[in-house]
């Protein structure tokens, strides 16, 4: 069943005003900003790429016209370095006449984070880790100052800031918050980051740095509701606000336990901020929230069986589609149109253990990465891993 929705979907200009930013200067597409659209009511229907074909030689079905590699393979060699086990969350950074990117490992105590480094032609020119050490870094995000916020899925786990061209040490990010992270994303309009929570009653933040382009001090506040419900209230569309959490740190009560007025949401998982909405998913019922920032107002895109089930990793195209990838379910990466409608846009076969990780395009919108976590065998540690790129007329 799909229930009523709420969808706006924006352009790629970003705000690049971050004033003592330590890291880079300009800001990727697809950041945040521009103009925004109402849709029409979500719906299942026909994708507009069209139908599935059969699977090709990587065991992917991809509607006409789009083709898929094979990028790296968990335990071998992909630009002289060994690509991670569990690859998990990522995202794409311009490099001069290429570009980078960037995935998690999920394993526990080695997490950390690898890139791969692309040439104009998407020829791998070299891969290096750009964090070690960490414990189960599992989604993530981008920051417009071209960073990669590497979040840690343990209780009180830390933010890392990671440079994805390699010249800077990886950062613990303590005002973050410590949390059970799991994804994060910028809006470079009102400059803040907006992070999900992994637990069967997590809760939805915001990080309000003190200065933007700099993590290192800031507020971490959680969304609430407004009339004030009491603890442990469930969340559900309508008016929200923000409160700040006590203390970040969580030395003895958990962050999304500290404020009486704090809604929760059954598993947060992936996070795309774009036109004024921040995207998130929550896994455990199933479904694709929306929080209109301007408006204040916290909305529900998704809510049914089919065709999305398992929705986790969630990104977005500059032309306004929403790409959400499942955990299990067909294994598949399922597309909100622009237009409302909701539809399949590929499946792997043969991997129903797995589930689909680090969707992320790169900054032309031509290629789309992801990863099968376990791949093939289904390991629980990852060792299976496959990272994958699909390249085809995605819409603008």
């Amino acid at each position: 069943m799909l229930r009523r929705t709420f969808l706006r979907s924006g352009g790629a200009a970003a705000d690049a005003a971050f004033a003592g930013s330590p890291w880079h200067g300009t800001a990727p597409a697809g950041s945040g900003g521009g103009p925004t659209r109402q849709a029409p009511r979500v719906r299942a229907g026909d994708s507009p790429y069209g139908p599935l074909g059969a699977p090709d030689a990587n065991g992917i079905s991809l509607p006409a016209g789009f083709t898929s590699r094979i990028v790296a393979r968990s335990g071998e060699k992909v630009g002289g370095l060994t690509w991670h086990a569990a690859p998990d969350g990522g995202a794409c950074f311009p490099d001069g006449d290429g570009w980078i990117y960037v995935s998690n490992c999920e394993v526990p105590l080695l997490g950390g984070a690898s890139a791969i480094r692309f040439g104009p032609g998407g020829e791998v020119r070299e891969a290096y880790r750009i964090l070690s050490g960490t414990d189960l870094n599992r989604a993530g995000g981008a920051t417009p100052w071209h960073t990669w916020l590497s979040c840690e899925e343990i209780p009180r786990g830390q933010v890392f800031e990671c440079d994805p061209y390699g010249g800077r040490a990886a950062m613990p990010r303590l005002a973050m918050g410590r949390f059970r992270h799991e994804a994060a994303a910028c809006d470079p309009e009102r400059r803040v980051i907006y992070m999900t929570e992994d637990e069967p009653d997590g809760c939805f933040y915001r990080f309000v740095p003190i200065v933007w382009g700099d993590l290192t001090e800031g507020r971490l506040e959680v969304l609430c509701d407004p009339v004030g419900t009491g603890p442990g209230a469930k969340a559900a569309p309508g008016p929200v606000s923000w409160e700040p959490v006590p203390s970040p740190a969580a030395i003895g009560t958990p962050a999304r336990h500290q404020v009486p007025r704090a809604v929760h949401f059954a598993g947060g998982e992936g996070c795309h901020y774009a036109g004024g909405i921040c995207y998130f998913t929550s896994g455990g019922d199933n479904r694709v929230w929306a929080y209109d920032a301007a408006a204040g107002m916290l909305e529900i895109v998704y809510d049914g069986d089919a065709p999305l089930r398992g929705v986790d990793d969630i990104t977005g195209t500059r032309g306004g589609d929403l790409f959400v990838a499942e955990t299990g379910g067909l294994m598949e990466i399922g597309i909100i149109s622009r237009e409302g409608v909701v539809a399949p846009f590929l499946r792997v076969t043969g991997q129903d253990r797995s589930q689909i990780t680090g969707t992320a395009f790169s900054p032309d919108g031509s290629r789309l990465y992801f990863s099968s976590r376990r791949g093939p065998s289904g390991a629980r540690e990852g060792t299976g891993g496959i990272t994958y790129e699909v390249t085809g007329p995605f819409r603008d």
